[in-house]
């Protein structure tokens, strides 16, 4: 359809004239339009997979991927249980833990927290504890110590640091003769930790596993089996293979489980974003089909002349999808090449807005997440200049055709 002589009629209608001034007014705004639009999409986009990214790294550094308890009772032969799960390729590393919800009390305040026994020597193979620690090491949690570690939202709200007491009230009791009283132990802190998650800086605790078993009268028996594998991605169909080779006293289950709703709660919402943003560029592409409107009512005489001179109708639609085109691929360009600077650099950007304004965006003690991470998917840049140049594209047809409709007779009858 678009031959040199279409195409070289179509650019130069697109640049101004003085008399068409408005309408090149017009063209602009549709091309600015379509950048904006487009450079907001990459951008929200790519923060919304920086949030999933960083989301699913945060929670599954902590999580495990796979976790096997019995339905019962406390887990006693997870050594030969543990031996067992090293012959499988998708494993690649798995520690015991003791859970249990209690309460620590410190310089007159009380907190409920979730504490977790752990091996030091085994918990760097399914956690990324080890890494996170400001404080101490994980390693100085010590059999018979009585050693515990906090997050550091944690340890400020109970105004503790490393070397000073903590109690921690366990919801079993003990008969005494004055009556039935809490079980109680006073441990040391030993090491402060900082995820960067919220959940986790304030409500974890960790002590030693043996620790945790005698605390919670487990008789050298743990809560579970931690797992940690290859492809995060294939936890369910390693549990399903795990759960095959064990007897019904088992429990076996993995993050999706425990964790399903909300990443499927960030597809849905990216989702969301995705159509309500494509609206705006699809409301600048449609912007075109009022400038190439107008274009066609200035342009009627010239378009007979062409006709005239032996243009068909396929040739005048042609010139005019040209310059509609061209404003879209324009607009999209721009939109690409911003949107990509934006979201490669959003992580400086925000900081430097956040220290001017002397403001916060996302308080760590609302949101999971306290900084604005970015993700960079180059399917999605794609996918959203495909949608808009298309948009563009498709808006230039009933203008153009309307063009091609031109009655060279009746545009010239007056001139």
């Amino acid at each position: 359809m678009f031959k040199p002589l279409e195409i070289f009629i179509g650019l130069r209608y697109t640049r101004a004239k003085q008399r068409s001034g408005f309408i090149s007014f017009i063209s602009m705004s549709s091309m600015l339009g379509i950048a904006l639009g487009v450079m907001a999409l990459i951008t929200v986009l790519s923060v919304m997979n920086g949030f999933e990214a960083q989301l699913r790294e945060k929670i599954l550094g902590m999580a495990s991927h796979i976790t096997i308890s019995e339905s019962r009772h406390a887990l006693r032969d997870w050594q030969q249980l543990g031996e067992t799960l090293n012959v499988t390729d998708d494993v690649i590393g798995w520690a015991p833990f003791v859970r249990a919800e209690v309460m620590l009390s410190a310089n007159q305040r009380v907190s409920g927290s979730l504490l977790r026994g752990i091996l030091p020597e085994r918990e760097g193979q399914v956690s990324d504890i080890a890494d996170k620690m400001v404080s101490g090491r994980l390693d100085e949690l010590k059999t018979k110590g009585f050693g515990i570690v906090l997050g550091v939202e944690l340890a400020r709200f109970l105004r503790v640091d490393v070397g000073d007491k903590v109690i921690v009230i366990t919801p079993q009791v003990t008969p005494t003769p004055a009556g039935i009283l809490p079980r109680l132990r006073r441990f040391t802190v030993t090491g402060l930790f900082e995820v960067g998650m919220y959940e986790y800086d304030r409500n974890l605790a960790l002590i030693d596993l043996n620790d945790g078993s005698k605390l919670m009268r487990l008789n050298d028996g743990v809560s579970g089996v931690r797992i940690k594998l290859n492809d995060l991605f294939q936890a369910p169909h390693v549990t399903r293979e795990i759960a095959k080779k064990l007897t019904r006293n088992y429990t076996v289950s993995n993050w999706t489980m425990e964790h399903s709703n909300f990443f499927k709660a960030i597809k849905t919402e990216k989702k969301v974003m995705f159509i309500i943003l494509m609206l705006i560029v699809a409301v600048a592409a449609f912007n075109i089909v009022s400038t190439l409107v107008m274009v066609v009512t200035d342009k009627r005489s010239e378009i007979a002349i062409l006709r005239t001179l032996g243009f068909t109708p396929r040739s005048v639609m042609g010139v005019f999808m040209v310059q509609g085109t061209l404003i879209g691929l324009i607009g999209t360009t721009i939109g690409i090449f911003a949107g990509v600077a934006l979201a490669l650099n959003v992580e400086t950007i925000v900081p430097a807005i956040e220290r001017f304004f002397q403001t916060q965006f996302l308080p760590a003690d609302i949101y999971y997440i306290s900084d604005l991470p970015s993700k960079l998917v180059w399917s999605d840049v794609t996918v959203i200049a495909v949608y808009s140049f298309v948009l563009s594209l498709l808006s230039t047809i009933y203008p153009a055709w309307q063009a091609s409709k031109v009655n060279p007779a009746e545009a010239l009858r007056y001139e």
